[in-house]
């Protein structure tokens, strides 16, 4: 099987969940599966925004960020859920796990989607099998639906695997980008945004095409270096290697939203402070890091914005801690009138292997408890090793395990998983 991979060069997949939201909501309550669902914040408001959709409410027309009222009148049968992150971030762990059976070159870049480097896995297969077996098992084991992109580099992974929606697999190689990406407008190439394309537009280039015979001059005098990178793109050069513990390019990890309305109940307030705190705990955790600052921003209904931020003497990941640090800042920083945008980000980035934690008289006692295992499980690491023992939620599995056999993941995973946490709760 060896003879079907590239003796040079590297052989990329890219793994996209499809309307990953609402399909885990399908696959949770099957009797949605075929209707049109939208998972939407505020489901109480008509002003909600969409956050995904299923295939179902697209065909009428539904798209995230769209008010619930307009989706709604779009379609009338529209079924609304309220996201459900615990279900998410389980069945995200249930597919970065049978994505790592295959390879432990494994890098997250949301909780939907991911890449892989499988070179050195043709043990389990050519690229097309491997790209089947983990689309098939990802279906089987969570009943979630997922779309491959096959190609010898990141750039060209990612385009490929947004080509054929839902559950689509497609190889693209770099004999293949005149004929595939360059007759495509550059706002459908990866990395370059709506401003983007409009500014390349005003040096005379529409498509994928022109972006890669383009001028490195007038690419780099209108977008700095971007505009030399992106050139390299629409030629299919990259060479980012896929890096599972890339933190580089994360110096900060935050997440806002803009709310359906202007709001200045604090109570209100203080909920989406919460939620914007789970969403930035996760992202910190999935990175394996620490903040050791934390900003909150907050935009008034006058389109007026502040950022306040603050030094911490602990680094801290977890939702409890980011959300009362962002509640004290917030309420030393909020004038009382009504806020449109409100949003949360953890600064001064530290890997949780070097995080340094110093007691004081609130932790103390709940960390001295932990002393003894702590004890022991720093003898055991100085005698055999610092990845003797793990976190669970930090394991990696032996990419030599035989995939044929299924993982601890499977049609119920969801469900128990919801079922302990209602146990623990």
């Amino acid at each position: 099987m060896k003879e079907m991979y590239p003796k040079n060069g590297r052989v990329i997949l890219h793994v996209d969940m499809n309307s990953f939201y609402a399909s885990v909501e399908m696959a949770y309550e099957p009797t949605l599966k075929g209707k049109p669902v939208a998972i939407a914040g505020n489901v109480e408001e008509r002003r909600g925004i969409i956050v995904t959709c299923s295939y179902e409410a697209r065909k009428f027309g539904v798209k995230t960020t769209m008010p619930l009222w307009e989706a709604k009148k779009l379609c009338p049968q529209l079924i609304v859920r309220k996201p459900n992150f615990e279900r998410y971030r389980a069945a995200s762990m249930g597919m970065f796990e049978i994505l790592r059976q295959y390879t432990s070159l494994v890098e997250p870049v949301s909780i939907d989607e991911g890449y892989m480097d499988i070179t050195e896995s043709f043990e389990f297969g050519s690229p097309i099998e491997i790209a089947e077996s983990i689309q098939k098992r990802v279906m089987e084991q969570l009943d979630l639906p997922c779309s491959i992109g096959i190609a010898p580099n990141k750039f060209l992974a990612k385009m490929a695997s947004d080509m054929k929606k839902p559950m689509g697999i497609t190889i693209l190689r770099k004999r293949d980008i005149p004929k595939v990406l360059w007759p495509l407008n550059t706002n459908e190439m990866h990395g370059v945004g709506k401003k983007t394309a409009e500014k390349l537009t005003t040096i005379g280039i529409q498509t994928i095409g022109d972006l890669a015979k383009g001028n490195e001059i007038q690419l780099k005098t209108l977008l700095g270096i971007n505009g030399i990178r992106i050139k390299e793109r629409a030629n299919g050069i990259d060479s980012r290697p896929v890096d599972p513990e890339s933190i580089e390019e994360f110096k900060s990890i935050g997440n806002s939203t803009t709310l359906p309305r202007d709001v200045s109940n604090q109570q209100e307030l203080f909920q989406v402070l919460d939620s914007l705190a789970e969403t930035v705990s996760v992202r910190l955790k999935r990175k394996n890091v620490l903040a050791s600052a934390l900003a909150i921003t907050i935009r008034y209904k006058d389109r007026k914005t502040i950022t306040r931020s603050k030094k911490l003497s602990n680094p801290i990941l977890h939702k409890e801690d980011i959300a009362a640090v962002a509640k004290q800042l917030f309420l030393k920083s909020w004038n009382g009138e009504s806020i449109r945008l409100l949003g949360i980000t953890g600064n001064d980035l530290v890997d949780h292997d070097h995080a340094y934690k110093q007691l004081d008289l609130f932790s103390y006692e709940k960390d001295a408890k932990k002393e003894p295992l702590l004890k022991t499980l720093s003898n055991l690491r100085e005698k055999y090793g610092k990845n003797i023992i793990e976190k669970a939620g930090s394991h990696k599995v032996d990419p030599s395990h035989n995939v044929g056999t299924g993982t601890s993941f499977n049609k119920d995973f969801l469900r128990s998983f919801q079922n302990k946490k209602n146990e623990e709760d």
